[in-house]
């Protein structure tokens, strides 16, 4: 069966390591587009969307995030296409279709425990986060959390902050990175200018190679994303 063909919306304003992490991460051609420039594909005909991380947030008064946000919804709700939104990308998931993103009032930065909501005898509810363990590490940078999920959706992950996923038919969300390698971990935590020198620290001093070996055993959702999308793919749901 050929590659998947996913329509890849960079939101991150044009940071190297976002394509380079998900071009590494992702089996398939994408095609890319810079969102924060008013990129976006003229039409529908892929196999999937794929929606990055970003420093700005969804509910921003930004023409760039409402013609993302449309195109978005209009590319899940009206033809189908399964999705994957990572971080920023879950937030505008949740906010295209229904759901509410706020303001957390505080920062999780940092390798962070996550709980599964689902086991693998689940795999047909949660097949995104199939194989991955039912606690797990991941890479969180994000300070808006989805505290309302969109109608008909359901919880995958969450922590002590909050919602860490969703599924809502053909999508899925999820707030932690999968896709960092630690050069873009350290890279993040250093941009961060609202923090402290001291939080910063105490991040860099997380941002081990035995953390990163756990993290990476979230990379899986890759691997489910782009089987379930062919899947898919062979039910119907394909670019013309």
């Amino acid at each position: 069966m050929r590659r998947p063909r996913i329509a890849f919306v960079d939101a991150s304003h044009g940071d190297p390591g976002t394509r380079r992490n998900f071009r590494r991460e992702l089996d398939a051609d994408l095609v890319e587009f810079d969102a924060t420039e008013c990129e976006l594909p003229c039409g529908f005909e892929y196999d999937a969307v794929v929606v990055t991380g970003s420093r700005s947030s969804v509910y921003e008064d930004e023409a760039w995030i409402d013609g993302t946000r449309e195109w978005v919804r209009e590319a899940v709700e009206e033809h189908g296409l399964p999705a994957l939104g990572v971080c920023w990308g879950h937030q505008l998931l949740a906010d295209a279709l229904g759901g509410t993103v706020e303001d957390m009032g505080e920062y999780e930065i940092g390798y962070r425990e996550i709980e599964r909501a689902f086991d693998d005898a689940d795999a047909d509810v949660d097949p995104l986060l199939a194989g991955v363990p039912e606690s797990f590490t991941a890479f969180t940078t994000h300070s808006d959390s989805v505290v309302e999920l969109p109608p008909g959706a359901t919880e995958i992950a969450r922590n002590d902050y909050g919602n860490h996923g969703f599924r809502v038919g053909d999508a899925f969300g999820v707030q932690f990175h999968p896709e960092y390698d630690r050069e873009m971990a350290r890279s993040v935590t250093a941009g961060k200018d609202e923090l402290s020198d001291e939080r910063k620290q105490a991040v860099y001093d997380g941002i081990t190679a035995e953390d990163y070996a756990a993290a990476c055993e979230t990379k899986a959702l890759f691997e489910n994303f782009t089987a379930y999308v062919r899947a898919r793919a062979a039910d119907g749901v394909a670019a013309d």
